[in-house]
C-alpha cells in the first residue's frame, strides 16, 4: 500500500486492497478513506471512488515528510483531529494503538490519549455478561476492546463481533441484536470507530441464497390419480395443473383428479377436512341456487354453494381474516344453517332487452367513447421511446414470466416492449415482434381476468388475497393493465362498475351493490337482511349473524324495519370497499404508469368503455374502415371484390372469418384500443396470391379477372397460412 507500507490483504481490518496497474498504484481503501490530507474531489466513478489519481500522489508525497509515532517509519498520512495534538501514524499503526477511526461526515481520527469513550453510571453493575453475537463472556467494564449498546442497559459486546456484524450486515441491517434500535445504535458505533459500509446486507447479495425455500410441493396425493404422466406431472393453466391444499399445503391435487374447473377453487386435503369437520366448522350441504343473473352474453349464472368435495367461496375471502375469527369463536359459518325462505330468493335480472333503436345508439355511443380514449392513449404513446427492453415469455407460464419481466432491472415502461414468446410445449419461438406483443398481452389479460386478484362471474372486482398483497401483486397487475393498454395491448374488459368508480371517483364515494358480493355466504347473509318481512324475523336474523356482523364492524340498534336498509349497505361496503382497501390502492398505484390512471379520472367514460366492456365482434364495416387503400393501378373491380367478400365472410359465407383476415394481415385477432400500429393499408398488385406484411400491417391481395378467382385465392391462402402457423 502506497499510504501505510504494508502488503497484508484484509479487507476486515484494512478494508479492499486495490491496485492500478495503469497507475502503478497499490492502496487499502481505509488507508485512503482516513488519511488527512485528502478529499474526494472526483466523481464517484472518476480516480480510485471519487480520490484523484493527482490527490493520492500529492498525499503520498505529504505523508513522506511524517514520521509514525508507533512503528517510527515515515509516511504517516493519519493525525489527530483533538487540539493541539500533532500525532500521526499509519492506519494499521493507529488499529495497534487502538486509535478510533470514525467512518462518517469527516472521517476523524483520534489517537489512544484523545479517543472518545463511552460514559457509565458509577452505579452500573460489573461484572461479567454474555456478548448477544459470538455468545462468549465479556467483562462489562470500559474498555476499546468491549462497547456497550446506548439502547439496552446490560447489552455489551466484543468490537471485533460488532465490527464483524457491520460488515456483514451493512447499514439498512445493522442494528442492536437485543431490542431492534438502528438510529440511535448505529449513531453510537460510528461515534466508537465501527465501520458500517453502505450497501445491502451480505446475505441479500448471495445469488440464489433463498432458492430452496422457493420450491413449492408438487405432488398428487388423491387416491387414485387420473394423470397418466404421474403423480409428479404438473402442467400450469391446464387440468393438470397442481393445486395445494389452502389450509397445510402440504398436499397436493391434480385440478382434474378433484373434479375442480380452475385454479380459482379452494381444495382442502383429507387430513385438514377432518379436523374441520371434527371443530364443527365443516358441513356437509346440499348446492342450493341463491341468485342468478343474466350474463352480458345472454348466458345464466347460478351462484351456487360449495359442495363438500370441493369447496368454492371466492378466492379473496375463503378463510380470510374476518371468517377465521368468526368461526374461532363460535365455530360457525356466518348464518350457514340458516334456509333461505321462499318470499326471499330473487332473482337478480338484467333490465328487460333494450329496442333495437337503443342498442343501436349504445354502440354508437360506444363506437365513439372507443375512437376518443384511442386517441388519448396514442398522446401517452409518445412516452415511449426507441430504447428496446427484450422480455423473454413462457406462453405455457405466462403470469410467472411476465412478472419475471416486468421486475427485471433493465424493464422501463417508456421502452419499446419487444417479446420473444415460447412455446415449451412444442418448442418453437415466434419472433415477429407485432404479433408475439399482442398475443401476449392477450395472454396475460386472460390470466389476470381468472386470476385469485379478482373475484366475480363476468364483471369483477378486487378479492383479498394476503399472499398477493405481500408479493405486491395487485401493483405489478395494474401495471400491466396500464402497459397494456399504452403498447398496443388489448384492454382487460373485465372491470366492474363497482371497482371502476372506484378507482376514477374514489372508494368514499362509490356504494356497491349485491351483484358486486362474489362470496356465497356473505350474499345469502346480506339477502336475508334485505328481504326480512317483520322486524321480529329482522332481529332473528341479526341474531343468528351476530359474530359475522360483529367481526365486520356492522353492528347498529334495529328499532324499525327500515334499519335493515342501512344495514344492507354498511355490509357492502365493508365488504366490497373497506376490506379491500390495500389491494384497491396498490392496484392504483400501478395503473399510474405511463399516467393511465389520471386520464381515466379526466375521461371516465371514454375509458369505461374498454375497461367495463368487452370489444365489439368485428364486422365488415369496421374492417373495411382499418384498412385504408393505397394503389397506383385501376383497381376498381379489385375494390369491389374485397368489400363484396368482406360481405361474404360476415354473413357466414366463407370458411374464414373476419378475424382471421385481420390476423393474416397484421398478427392481432382484435383491434387494441390505441390501434394498430404502422396503420393498416391495402395494396392490389399483380400476384399470384394474397401476402399478409405483419411488419408493416400491409395486406397485399392479387388483381383478378373474376370476383370468384378473388375469394378462392383468399380463402386457400388465408386458410392454409394460419392451419400451418397452428401447427
Amino acid at each position: 500500500c502506497v499510504l501505510c507500507g504494508r502488503t497484508d490483504d484484509c479487507p476486515e481490518k484494512y478494508g479492499e486492497k486495490r491496485t492500478y496497474v495503469e497507475y502503478n498504484l497499490t492502496v487499502h481503501y481505509y488507508c485512503l478513506l482516513m488519511s488527512s490530507g485528502i478529499w474526494q474531489r472526483g466523481k464517484e466513478g472518476e480516480g480510485v471512488d471519487g480520490f484523484l489519481i493527482t490527490d493520492i500522489r500529492k498525499e503520498v508525497n505529504r505523508a513522506a515528510k511524517l514520521k509514525c509515532n508507533v512503528c517510527r517509519k515515515k509516511g504517516a498520512s493519519i493525525g489527530c483531529v483533538a487540539p493541539k495534538c500533532k500525532r500521526s501514524y499509519h492506519f494499521p499503526c493507529g488499529l495497534q494503538k487502538e486509535c478510533i477511526f470514525q467512518f462518517m461526515e469527516d472521517f476523524r481520527s483520534y489517537c489512544w490519549e484523545h479517543r472518545p469513550v463511552q460514559k457509565f453510571l458509577d452505579k452500573e453493575s460489573r461484572g461479567t455478561s454474555q456478548c448477544t453475537i459470538c455468545l462468549d463472556l465479556v467483562e462489562q467494564f470500559p474498555a476499546y476492546t468491549v462497547l456497550k449498546s446506548p439502547c439496552c442497559k446490560n447489552a455489551w459486546f466484543h468490537r471485533e463481533c460488532l465490527q464483524c456484524q457491520a460488515l456483514s450486515a451493512g447499514i439498512f441491517f445493522f442494528r442492536c441484536t437485543v431490542c431492534n434500535n438502528k438510529d440511535k445504535f448505529q449513531e453510537e458505533m460510528l461515534r466508537m470507530g465501527i465501520h458500517i459500509p453502505e450497501r445491502d446486507a451480505s446475505w441479500e447479495l448471495e445469488e440464489n441464497a433463498y432458492q430452496d425455500l422457493l420450491q413449492c410441493y408438487q405432488h398428487c396425493d388423491i387416491k387414485r390419480c387420473l394423470c397418466k404422466k404421474g403423480r409428479d406431472y404438473n402442467q400450469p393453466d391446464s387440468k393438470w395443473e397442481i393445486k395445494r391444499c389452502q389450509c397445510c399445503g402440504s398436499r397436493g391435487t391434480h385440478l382434474a383428479c378433484s373434479s375442480m374447473k380452475s385454479w380459482e377453487q379452494n381444495w382442502e386435503c383429507m387430513e385438514c377436512r377432518s379436523i374441520f369437520a371434527k371443530s364443527g366448522n365443516y358441513s356437509k350441504q346440499k348446492k342450493r341456487s341463491l341468485a342468478t343473473s343474466e350474463k352480458t352474453d345472454g348466458t345464466t349464472c347460478l351462484l351456487e354453494e360449495p359442495s363438500p368435495k370441493c369447496p368454492r367461496p371466492s378466492p379473496g375471502s375463503q378463510r380470510s381474516f374476518l371468517l377465521q375469527c368468526i368461526m374461532c369463536q363460535n365455530n360457525v359459518s356466518p348464518c350457514s344453517h340458516l334456509a333461505l325462505p321462499a318470499y326471499s330468493r330473487v332473482t337478480m335480472s338484467l333490465p328487460p332487452l333494450m329496442s333495437n333503436r337503443n342498442l343501436s345508439l349504445r354502440k354508437k355511443d360506444l363506437r365513439k367513447q372507443r375512437r376518443e380514449v384511442s386517441n388519448i392513449l396514442k398522446e401517452l404513446k409518445l412516452q415511449v421511446n426507441t430504447k428496446t427492453t427484450r422480455l423473454n415469455i413462457n406462453a405455457g407460464n405466462i403470469w410467472n414470466s411476465a412478472l419475471k419481466g416486468f421486475r427485471q432491472r433493465n424493464f422501463s415502461p417508456t421502452n419499446t416492449i419487444e417479446i420473444k414468446l415460447t412455446n415449451c410445449k412444442k418448442r418453437s419461438k415466434t419472433h415477429t415482434s407485432a404479433s408475439s406483443k399482442h398475443h401476449f398481452f392477450q395472454l396475460l389479460m386472460l390470466h389476470l381476468q381468472n386470476s385469485s386478484l379478482f373475484e366475480g362471474s363476468s364483471a369483477k372486482n378486487l378479492s383479498l388475497d394476503f399472499q398477493a398483497l405481500k408479493e405486491n401483486l395487485y401493483f405489478e397487475a395494474g401495471k400491466m393493465i396500464a402497459v397494456s393498454l399504452v403498447h398496443g395491448g388489448p384492454s382487460p374488459g373485465f372491470f366492474s362498475k363497482t371497482l371502476f368508480n372506484c378507482l376514477v371517483y374514489g372508494p368514499e364515494n362509490v356504494k356497491p351493490a349485491l351483484e358486486d358480493v362474489a362470496d356465497v355466504d356473505v350474499a345469502q347473509t346480506i339477502q336475508m337482511i334485505k328481504y326480512a318481512n317483520s322486524l321480529s324475523s329482522l332481529e332473528s336474523t341479526i341474531y343468528n349473524c351476530y359474530d359475522f356482523l360483529a367481526a365486520a364492524g356492522c353492528l347498529r340498534p334495529v328499532t324499525a324495519l327500515c334499519d335493515k336498509n342501512m344495514l344492507v349497505n354498511d355490509i357492502l361496503i365493508h365488504h366490497v370497499i373497506k376490506r379491500t382497501k390495500s389491494p384497491l390502492e396498490s392496484f392504483r398505484q400501478g395503473l399510474k404508469t405511463l399516467g393511465v390512471l389520471e386520464k381515466m379520472q379526466m375521461h371516465p367514460d371514454a375509458f369505461s368503455s374498454i375497461l367495463c366492456h368487452k370489444p365489439e365482434r368485428l364486422s365488415a364495416e369496421t374492417i373495411c374502415d382499418l384498412f385504408t387503400i393505397r394503389s397506383s393501378l385501376d383497381v376498381n373491380n379489385a375494390v369491389e371484390f374485397w368489400m363484396g367478400y368482406l360481405q361474404d365472410v360476415e354473413s357466414g359465407q366463407s370458411v374464414v372469418t373476419l378475424e382471421d383476415i385481420l390476423f393474416f394481415a397484421t398478427g392481432s385477432l382484435s383491434i387494441p384500443p390505441v390501434g394498430l400500429d404502422p396503420e393498416p393499408t391495402i395494396k392490389f398488385l399483380r400476384r399470384r396470391c394474397p401476402v399478409g406484411n405483419r411488419l408493416l400491417n400491409c395486406l397485399e391481395l392479387p388483381i383478378t379477372e373474376t370476383y370468384e378467382l378473388f375469394k378462392k385465392k383468399m380463402e386457400f391462402t388465408i386458410r392454409n397460412t394460419l392451419r400451418v402457423e397452428r401447427e
